[in-house]
């Protein structure tokens, strides 16, 4: 695909972030340019163009900037998926694996209603705990999960894999290599 490459090349790599050995795929400077941000959110949407979704999930923080700029696309409502403590009405949570412990994320209990079709969108898809929480989160309160959207996967690390396995359509721009 050519808007691989041409995406790829917007993303900045850092090295030895946030650790050593860590390759940290920065999609700040991808948004900054107004091309590959219009580009990028033109492809996450292009499969659901001109069918019904009712609306988009995104997961703090980047998720935000992504669903957002979806969800207008689609013509969908906006659901904030975040960490726990930091919505202000009734909220439903869902502990999640990290890397090296357990968190939890909330949403409004009240943010979807049983049967409406959501896509969830991050930037990133690694190891998949936090998508496979967004995922289960959403599925509690009655969604159905038409698929997850991220700009970037990190294949080596199954995150994408995790959510196809609870049938889960999974939409990547890219792949790197690696973790």
């Amino acid at each position: 695909m050519t808007f691989d490459l041409d995406l790829k090349a917007a993303v900045r790599t850092i090295p030895d972030y946030p650790k050593p050995g860590i390759l940290f795929r920065d999609i700040t400077t991808l948004m900054a340019d107004a091309r590959a941000f219009r580009r990028a959110v033109d492809e996450l949407v292009n499969p659901w163009a001109g069918s019904k979704i009712d609306k988009v999930a995104g997961i703090e923080a980047r998720g935000f900037i992504l669903g957002g700029a979806v969800a207008h696309q689609l013509s969908a409502g906006f659901v904030p998926i975040r960490k726990k403590g930091k919505l202000p009405h009734t909220t439903i949570r869902i502990a999640y694996s990290l890397e090296y412990g357990i968190d939890e994320m909330e949403m409004h209990a009240d943010a979807v209603h049983p049967g409406e079709r959501v896509i969830l969108v991050d930037d990133l898809i690694a190891t998949g705990g936090t998508a496979e929480g967004a995922v289960k989160l959403l599925r509690q309160i009655g969604a159905n999960v038409v698929a997850a959207c991220f700009i970037i996967d990190l294949p080596d690390l199954g995150g994408a894999a995790k959510l196809r396995a609870m049938d889960v359509p999974v939409r990547t721009l890219m792949a790197f290599e690696g973790h």
